[in-house]
């Protein structure tokens, strides 16, 4: 019997269950998905070792973030249905039916919606894994070879797992509702919601006043320091401090707005007396005035949610669009191989603040070596690659027992020697990027305002710099004895600063010898002297041989590029390249400099891939989780507000208004509260973009334009969807009131 008459009220309230239904399934539909992440990596055809563990880790911990969010909204809209359906249940009661029965019927219409929604949720994450797997294909750019239907166990079971435990929570929370409230409480549940509440305008217009004056400052502190990266170590506290009181400030700023909003609409509209008087426009002002006072808090916080959601958003899927786009300009050579010189204050640093012992190993190089020279040795142990460069022989096995020589694989090659801009002993450099900008009379760009901004630009060889340019089809560009070529990979401001200083004719001064601009303009297109994701030359001057020789310049680095021979299979190229080792480079005993980065092209290229597919895969699903949070939050709301206020549309018909005009007061109404949220996070986000994009770069362009368009159309797309769902169930729910306007 019990049976029959929840299943009964399912259907009867279906209106109202559907927020909640919409909500549930929704939930249990990305929880499963997203859970699926392993399998739809091994069916995309992405093999890099642990990849899929890392994902699945990283989408681990965010599934507990989830599941949070699945449980705030499932009691959200489970306290909505219970605000519907009081006066149902205290109805109940009057008829005889104990508290223990009504609570059953409630049980069983929770288990009813749960379980159908669970069901939907799952069909609808099966199949939403299926098309997932060919954009995360798309996202780590590989191909799908061998696709075929899958369903994870282990993502059935953590959806059900957690679909339990919030129905539940769900359940007990109904039953603790049922028992504590009075029968009267339940039958006169629908007039007390219809209470009307506004502040005193004056006040809410100094609170709004306030709100506003904060996010101003907040967004001019921000402005003028940056985030705290590009601090100094010495105040890196004071900075993270002050970001601490920015942050704060935005923060009550966002709240103190939202929480004077109603005073402030209230006279704005008064004053205008033409558009408040209209129809029913003093009755829309009223109700928002109202229910503002009630939600500012929750609009505050979806505000900063939805500020999150679009910044990671953007921010992450454009580094990633960066990243793509400069990767040929970062990967110069088919594979690139590094060497770091020790100097002077290397060996103090390890002396006062490392380990002595490895300073006794140490020498400062006072000459640059031959890498290309020095690439042979036997590998004995692949996974140890100390034991590996001995220096034996001058060739080694690969895995098929074939000898591999450098020669062997290497076509055309380079080495592009750094030296720092003092000479030998010495440690007062004189080029740096700091005494350029002070030359010029400009700001120092925000990432150099640190320890950065005093150290040396390294200086390189033309005969390298040319050769270079030869290997990468380029022209060679003369510098005479008295010139100097400023370079840099890294796009953005730092570009913009060597281009400036060489257009003005600025002069430099280099082991007492006084060089001009052989150009003017900063070479970028042909200046990576390694492979990397994001640049390896931040500032390099280009001088004479004949000079440089004279400067007698502490050497700081060596990058030997290498394209393979024409005709050769690059996966087999890598693979044997990779059988080779370099021999330790001793000078009475002692090492010089150490191994640094060795990167191939194709190892490049799928990194980054891969990196940029997980930074993307990540935005998307923290964005996405979070828009949708912040959008049934609202539509709940709404909804509830229409429920709370059906007496008054009554009213509003029995007195004569249109059933048009009371429609068109409804939408005023929720899209004052669908917009007005987003307009804000809007807002924030664009001024930590306008950080975050200056920032970046100093050290790389950084367009944005394509991925906030792209951005702003899903959450826009997402929002008109659910603002229009809210729209038409409000819609209907006014009518539905209309019509029983004789029934009291």
């Amino acid at each position: 019997m019990l049976c029959k008459l929840a299943w009964g009220n399912v259907r009867r309230a279906g209106r109202d269950y559907l927020v909640y239904l919409l909500t549930l399934t929704l939930g249990a539909t990305v929880f499963y998905a997203f859970n699926t992440v392993s399998m739809q990596v091994d069916i995309a055809g992405i093999d890099e070792e642990g990849l899929a563990q890392v994902m699945g880790s990283t989408l681990g911990y965010l599934t507990y973030f989830l599941a949070g969010v699945m449980a705030f909204l499932m009691v959200y809209a489970n306290n909505f249905i219970m605000k519907r359906r009081k006066k149902e249940f205290g109805l109940y009661q009057v008829l005889g039916m104990g508290r223990g029965r009504v609570a059953t019927i409630m049980a069983l219409e929770t288990v009813i919606v749960s379980v159908g929604a669970f069901v939907a949720g799952i069909v609808l994450g099966v199949g939403l894994s299926q098309l997932m797997v060919f954009f995360t294909a798309s996202l780590f750019k590989t191909q799908i070879a061998n696709f075929h239907f899958f369903f994870s166990v282990h993502a059935f079971n953590l959806t059900l797992a957690c679909m339990l435990v919030m129905f539940v929570l769900t359940l007990l929370l109904n039953l603790r509702a049922v028992r504590r409230t009075k029968l009267i409480e339940l039958m006169g549940a629908e007039r007390r919601n219809e209470s009307i509440k506004t502040r005193n305008p004056w006040i809410a217009i100094a609170i709004f006043a306030v709100g506003v004056v904060l996010v101003g400052v907040a967004y001019y502190r921000l402005l003028r320091d940056g985030f705290p990266l590009t601090a100094t170590d010495s105040k890196l506290q004071e900075a993270m401090n002050q970001f601490g009181i920015t942050t704060a400030m935005v923060t009550v700023g966002t709240f103190a707005l939202f929480w004077g909003l109603s005073g402030m609409l209230i006279k704005l509209l008064q004053s205008l007396r033409g558009v408040y008087w209209r129809g029913l426009n003093m009755f829309t002002v009223r109700q928002l005035a109202a229910k503002v006072n009630t939600v500012c808090f929750s609009m505050g916080v979806i505000a900063m949610i939805l500020f999150l959601a679009i910044t990671s958003v953007t921010c992450g899927m454009s580094i990633a669009s960066v990243m793509n786009e400069n990767l040929e300009r970062y990967t110069p050579a088919d594979m690139s191989q590094t060497y770091i010189y020790y100097t002077p204050d290397d060996l103090d640093y390890y002396k006062e603040y490392a380990d002595p012992s490895e300073a006794d190993r140490m020498v400062p190089a006072d000459a640059t070596v031959d890498l290309y020279a020095a690439w042979h040795g036997e590998r004995v142990n692949p996974d140890n690659v100390a034991d590996g460069i001995k220096g034996k022989s001058a060739d080694n096995n690969d895995e098929t027992g074939k000898k591999v020589n450098i020669a062997d694989v290497a076509g055309e090659h380079v080495q592009i020697d750094s030296y720092l801009s003092y000479p030998l002993g010495g440690s007062d450099p004189s080029v740096t990027p700091s005494e350029m900008c002070k030359i010029m009379g400009e700001k120092l760009p925000k990432a150099l305002e640190s320890s950065n901004a005093g150290k040396s630009v390294s200086v390189t060889p033309a005969s390298q710099y040319n050769k270079l340019r030869q290997m990468m089809g380029e022209e060679p560009v003369h510098i005479g004895h008295d010139q100097y070529l400023l370079t840099c990979d890294m796009g953005g401001e730092l570009v913009d600063m060597y281009t400036k200083y060489m257009a003005g004719g600025h002069a430099l001064t280099l082991g007492g010898h006084t060089l001009k601009p052989a150009t003017d303009k900063s070479d970028e297109d042909t200046a990576a002297i390694a492979n990397s994701a994001m640049g390896s030359n931040p500032g390099t001057v280009v001088v004479a041989d004949e000079l440089l020789s004279q400067l007698n310049l502490q050497p700081y680095s060596s990058h030997l590029l290498v394209n393979y021979k024409q005709g050769m299979d690059t996966t087999e190229a890598d693979e044997s390249i990779k059988n080779t080792v370099l021999d330790n480079l001793l000078v009475d005993g002692k090492e010089p400099g150490s191994w640094g980065i060795f990167i191939t092209r194709s190892e490049m290229y799928t990194q980054a891939a891969q990196m940029n597919g997980l930074i993307s895969y990540l935005a998307i699903y923290i964005g996405f989780v979070l828009v949708v949070a912040c959008a049934a939050i609202l539509s709940i709301q709404q909804l509830s507000n229409v429920a709370d206020g059906s007496r008054s549309y009554r009213v509003l018909a029995q007195i004569g208004c249109d059933d048009r005009q009371i429609r068109h007061s409804v939408m005023a109404q929720q899209a004052v509260f669908f917009l007005f949220p987003l307009a804000v996070g809007l807002a924030h986000s664009f001024v930590a973009l306008k950080v975050i994009i200056d920032l970046v770069s100093t050290f790389g362009h950084m367009g944005i334009g394509g991925t906030v368009g792209l951005t702003c159309a899903i959450f826009l797309a997402a929002y008109g969807g659910y603002f229009l769902v809210t729209y038409l169930m409000s819609a209907g729910m006014v009518q539905a009131a209309i019509a029983t306007r004789y029934s009291e």
